[in-house]
């Protein structure tokens, strides 16, 4: 009898090492789920993720999905104490990144002008449409489904962007940047301010 329980744990060893040696998982173990991942990129970045970009730690606290006619692009809400700025994505051939900052001192009208300009700096239209929305997290005064958008190129990567949020108009300018001088690490998925 004693042989008989020897020889069926000898053959049970010798199934469940064929068994892993195959690949295939145990039968009393449960499958294990696929961790996230903690590489990030610009087109990756989660609520609560640091983007670190001259010596300063920005928290992601928002994130905007904008779709016009197929064509997606990615903006982010960063925030460092009370500093916000918007980190916008997009690729179309090349990758665009740039940093833009809101302005209050531009006025704009109801319908903006081909050329326009701001701070003794002309800049040019360069497309113009109405996207829909997706949100995460805080996005301020960006609550609608759709808005209207007028994008604008300046000298030497200078940009210029107005936006038209249910007759909220928002204007934020700022600087193309290379990917490569930002350092993105995972945060805990959690917003930092809340505002």
């Amino acid at each position: 009898m004693i042989w008989i329980v020897i020889l069926a744990l000898g053959v049970l060893g010798v199934f469940l090492y064929w068994q892993q040696q195959q690949g295939k998982s145990l039968p009393f173990s449960s499958p294990k789920a696929a961790l996230p991942s903690l590489e990030r990129t610009v087109f990756t970045l989660e609520i609560g993720d640091i983007v670190q970009h001259l010596d300063i730690d920005w928290i992601v606290e928002g994130k905007l999905t904008y779709s016009d006619q197929g064509y997606t692009w990615l903006e982010y809400l960063l925030q460092d104490g009370a500093n916000r700025q918007w980190l916008s994505v997009e690729e179309d051939d090349i990758v665009e990144i740039a940093l833009l900052e809101p302005i209050t001192t531009l006025e704009i009208g109801s319908h903006p002008p081909a050329q326009l300009t701001f701070a003794d700096q002309t800049y040019q239209q360069k497309g113009a449409g109405t996207a829909q929305m997706t949100h995460q997290g805080s996005t301020l005064n960006r609550t609608a489904q759709t808005c209207q958008y007028f994008d604008y190129q300046g000298p030497e990567g200078k940009v210029l962007s107005i936006e038209n949020w249910s007759g909220d108009i928002e204007v934020t300018v700022g600087q193309k940047i290379h990917p490569s001088v930002l350092t993105l690490l995972p945060g805990d998925g959690r917003r930092i301010y809340g505002a």
